[in-house]
């Protein structure tokens, strides 16, 4: 039996985003399968790639409008 393909995915192939766990390092969406995407660090092509679901990940523009702690 074939999985139906999914188009429900918000960020799409070739796009750049950054993980939560790590918003300094910018990630490339290489591939979205079973709502699991496949990144690379950008600059390391052909290193690892990571896995992550779409809760895990915030585009470019979340990055820039983070809380700063107030001292």
């Amino acid at each position: 039996m074939k999985t139906p393909v999914n188009n429900d995915n918000v960020y799409k192939t070739g796009s750049t985003i950054y993980a939560r766990v790590n918003p300094v390092e910018k990630l490339f969406i290489l591939d979205y399968k079973s709502r699991i995407y496949y990144c690379n660090v950008v600059g390391a092509e052909g290193g690892k790639v990571f896995t992550y679901f779409e809760r895990e990940l915030i585009p470019d523009v979340q990055r820039l409008w983070q809380p700063v702690a107030v001292s």
